[in-house]
Formats: C-alpha cells, structure tokens, sequence
C-alpha cells in the first residue's frame, strides 16, 4: 500500500507546482503525519523533491521534473490505456497502475488516453450463449509477483480429480489461454504448468528462482501447447478434399486440419485429428461433399454406418 502512495504523491507532485503535506493527506486519505513521511521517504528514495520552508512553502520537485514518458507518441498512448478500460481482461492492478500514469502523460496526450480507457469492450461469449463471467483467478497477482521478482514459491495446488498437493517451484511466466491463466515453473521433475484457478495457496519463499538462460516463455508455452493438443487430439486421419471444400474444413476444424498437396485428380491431401474414431467420423459426416476419408478404415467404416442409419431414418 505504501508503494501506492509513493507513485500517487510523485504524480500529484508533476501534476501542480507545489503540494503542502495537508493537501497530500486529503488527496490520500491519510494523516499529515504519514504524508510528511511519504514526503521524506521520496527524498530519501532519490526523487528530486525538496521542501520550500515559510509560509505559501510545500514541497516541489527539482526543476519540475517529470516522470519521462514523454517518447510515447499519440497512438502509443492510446494503444497503452485501451487495456485500462472498466472492461478489459487487465487485472485491477494493472487497470489501477495505468490510470495513476496517465497523469505522467503529455497534456495533448492525456484526454485522449483517458477517452481511450473507457473505448474497448471485449466481449468473450459466442452468439447465443450463457453470459459467462471471467474474473482474474485469486493468486494471479502474487504469482506474478513471483515471476517479477525471480523469487521461488511454496505452492498449493487441487489437481482435476481434486487431489490437494504441496511443493516448492520456480515460477518462470504467466500464460494467459482463453479465460485461463496458466503458471510455467521449474520443478524437481522439470517445467511444470499449472492453471492458476487451481492453485490453493502461494507463499514466496524469498529464495531466488533459477531460471534457465536460454528460457523463452512464448517459445516455451508453444512446445506446451502443442503437446496439449497432440493428447486431445491423438488419432489423425488421412483424406482428399475438393479445392473448393478446403475453405469450409478450415472453418469447421480449425488448427486440426493440416493441408498437403494436390492429388493426379486435383483433389487435395489433408490430415485432421480427432479424440477418437467415432466422434470424428460423426463430425466429417456432414462433410462428405467434399472430403473423402482414406484411412484409417475404422473411420471409414463408422462413416458408413451412419450413412446406413441416415438412409433408414430419412430415405
């Protein structure tokens, strides 16, 4: 809390030529007592603010110094405070840091960055569904601090059938899929990822985290992520797909769908993973138009039974 004083008493300072430490406590909500400490405490930290002694005295920065953001230019400013709008997916630390700097911007800057705040809606639900509401899991913010601070963390954690576990890890990112948020960490078995909605308790231990040089979270949570889906997805199938079907499977089956080349025909080769033999011949059922299954045969065969049950049904 106190660092949150720290930076809003340095940009009440920028803000005005000269503050007293009563209108610092009535800015703040705190006693005069703790406003002159806060006063003392930015001195002491190397913030060039002196105090003028007498009466019409207060406290001043050297040479009106600023905090230096004045490189941004206009369309960076906006791009910065679109992620501090009521609602964004920022977290309220996040949201909160970002509305205390907009008052360290450039005066021509600032309307628009504040406007710029309040400009973005995102909106995670498809058409037609339940309104579904994501809040920031509950250790977020202190496991990010973790990873900031290099510093490992005695972790709790309920895995999906409930078991409860405890152990010490190296928290190396944050990784945030869809409305999850994902922990990458160094373990005694190795990198780990752990959702954070699971996580029962974080208690840093103060000793540092040993983090591999050559880590790269972005690279890291690819390799990851890529395994994810080769276990969702392990049986692949081979089939041939008509030129003008290829846009519609990309539709239908996303990043499941690999494209190869043309076959003497003019047919395309493509390869799509599934869960299993059954659910995916039930999906490419209603694809039959323009995509042909070659493999494996039981995919084929749970093809034709259904169009055996569809003939006797509708036919």
């Amino acid at each position: 809390m106190r660092t949150d004083r720290l930076v809003a008493v340095l940009l009440l300072l920028q803000r005005r030529e000269q503050v007293t430490a009563a209108e610092v406590a009535q800015e703040l909500e705190v006693s005069e007592r703790t406003a002159r400490r806060d006063l003392d405490a930015l001195a002491m930290a190397g913030v060039p603010v002196y105090s003028v002694q007498g009466r019409g005295g207060g406290w001043r920065l050297v040479g009106g110094a600023r905090t230096d953001l004045s490189g941004l230019t206009a369309s960076e400013a906006r791009a910065l405070f679109l992620v501090a709008g009521p609602a964004s997916a920022a977290t309220p630390t996040v949201k909160a840091a970002l509305r205390k700097l907009v008052h360290a911007l450039p005066e021509p800057f600032r309307v628009q960055a504040e406007a710029a705040a309040g400009a973005l809606v995102t909106d995670p639900r498809r058409w037609g569904s339940d309104r579904i509401e994501h809040r920031p899991p509950r250790f977020l913010d202190e496991l990010q601090d973790a990873v900031i601070r290099g510093v490992q963390v005695r972790l709790g954690y309920v895995d999906r059938n409930g078991a409860e576990t405890e152990r010490t890890v190296h928290p190396l990112g944050i990784v945030a899929k869809g409305p999850s948020w994902y922990l990458v960490s160094g373990t005694e078995a190795g990198r780990r990822t752990f959702r954070i909605d699971r996580v029962s308790s974080a208690e840093p231990t103060g000793d540092p985290v040993h983090r591999p040089e050559d880590f790269d979270l972005a690279e890291s949570w690819r390799e990851i992520a890529d395994e994810v889906d080769r276990r969702r997805t392990p049986l692949e199938i081979q089939a041939v797909c008509t030129p003008h079907g290829i846009g519609i499977l990309r539709m239908a089956l996303g990043a499941r769908l690999d494209v190869g080349g043309a076959t003497s025909d003019g047919r395309i080769e493509v390869v799509i993973r599934g869960h299993n033999e059954y659910m995916l011949a039930g999906e490419l059922s209603g694809l039959v138009e323009w995509l042909e299954v070659t493999g494996p045969a039981g995919v084929r065969d749970h093809l034709a039974s259904i169009g055996n049950a569809l003939v006797e049904r509708y036919g």
